[in-house]
């Protein structure tokens, strides 16, 4: 590798790490004529596939120059950083060269805003027809859609593409106004909702017809910057929620907004956003993916915050202390999968189990229920006398348990000789 290339790698590499939406999850593409590369269970740079398993791709952005001068985001055009672009060329040899020294699984590609939106992504579709078509590579490749792009472009992105993106950047739209007003919300959802209806009408197409090209296999997702501006949980979970009814997203990303600009429209330099709320909106995330939860019923206009100290789920369940203890041999499957410590799928194998037998506590332990949580709120066989706690009780027996637990495994140990 030449030193002026290995300079835009290392400038390219850095500035592509606050783009955190590159899940790989959903894609299946299978290597076909002795290809190079299968995207089956494939992820991400340093990211989990949706079996648990850890993978990496290649993530770096086509070029950090940008016409843009969006005041959160390192590549604005104001911010006096170091430029750099890859070629077309350079991308898709780095790519193969990578792959085959066993480095990465594939692609993540994202870039600045060159001249307009389609010079941009027409150079982002060359490099990914290129690694297809050229190079036979099946590996997994997630682009970026620049807002503003044409729909040619969009259709030729999703023909090699595995997963589409378009960043919303900012949960509403007067905060992307105050704080990037070169750019407008309906460039990026139109994009989106093109993909939509592309990606239905292409899983329809296969049901009848043999042979016909996929489209963007893994779906599309979307990012937003969180604290930058100031919308609360609330409304950042409202907004991801329609996203994910009438966009059919497959992810939502959260991304805390890293302080790197004096703006005065922005939060003070040294001043991050928490990691821990980062981790709490993605468990509110997840409650609505897979648990059925609305998000009017994790977050409300009277607590438009997520609780700090305990998670989304444990948290509605004490503000809902009418509907417990639940029976744990009677009640019904979307009850049992909202108790705090039960997950999908030891609720499915409840509901299964108890159709042989009444389940007793060590029953549940068996089946790897976390107790320490689910004894407040289901009853078992033989509990009737068990003893009564207000949720205010349960939250603080909750946190001391989890502090004595905490320190008991990572206090430091003394040892006399």
């Amino acid at each position: 590798m030449s030193e002026r290339l290995l300079e835009k790698l290392s400038i390219l590499a850095d500035a592509a790490k606050y783009d955190v939406s590159c899940s790989s999850s959903g894609s299946n593409r299978k290597n076909e004529n002795k290809g190079l590369g299968d995207s089956k269970g494939m992820g991400i740079c340093h990211a989990y596939t949706e079996d648990g398993r850890c993978v990496s791709l290649l993530k770096i952005l086509l070029t950090n120059h940008c016409i843009f001068d969006c005041a959160y985001c390192v590549s604005r055009k104001s911010n006096d950083i170091k430029r750099a672009a890859f070629t077309v060329q350079e991308v898709v040899d780095l790519t193969i060269n990578f792959y085959r020294r066993n480095y990465i699984e594939g692609l993540f590609l994202s870039s600045g805003i060159f001249s307009n939106p389609d010079y941009t992504m027409e150079r982002l579709v060359l490099i990914a027809k290129k690694l297809r078509t050229e190079h036979n590579f099946h590996g997994y490749i997630h682009l970026k859609s620049i807002p503003g792009a044409s729909d040619e472009l969009m259709h030729q992105a999703g023909l090699y593409a595995d997963r589409l993106s378009v960043n919303i950047e900012m949960p509403t739209k007067e905060s992307l106004a105050v704080l990037a007003p070169d750019k407008k919300r309906e460039d990026m959802i139109r994009p989106m909702q093109y993909l939509k209806t592309a990606i239905e009408e292409n899983r329809d197409d296969q049901k009848t017809i043999k042979k016909v090209p996929r489209f963007a296999p893994a779906g599309q997702s979307t990012q937003m910057v969180i604290g930058a501006s100031p919308e609360n949980d609330l409304q950042i979970l409202w907004i991801a929620d329609q996203f994910y009814k009438k966009m059919k997203l497959k992810r939502v990303y959260y991304s805390g907004y890293v302080p790197i600009s004096t703006d005065n429209r922005l939060p003070a330099v040294g001043t991050p956003v928490p990691m821990i709320r980062e981790n709490r909106l993605y468990q509110a995330d997840w409650l609505m993916r897979f648990y059925d939860f609305k998000a009017e019923e994790i977050v409300t206009p009277e607590e438009p915050l997520l609780d700090m100290e305990i998670d989304p789920k444990l948290n509605w369940a004490l503000r809902n202390m009418n509907q417990f203890p639940l029976d744990i041999n009677k009640a019904d499957y979307h009850m049992i999968v909202r108790v705090p410590g039960i997950g999908i799928q030891s609720a499915k194998k409840i509901v299964s189990a108890r159709k042989f037998s009444t389940l007793r506590w060590d029953h549940l332990k068996k089946i790897g229920v976390s107790l320490n949580k689910t004894k407040y709120f289901i009853t078992c066989k033989l509990d009737e006398n068990r003893k009564q706690f207000d949720p205010l009780q349960i939250r603080q027996m909750l946190l001391a348990e989890a502090a004595s637990k905490y320190k008991a495994n990572f206090s430091p140990q003394i040892k006399l000789f």
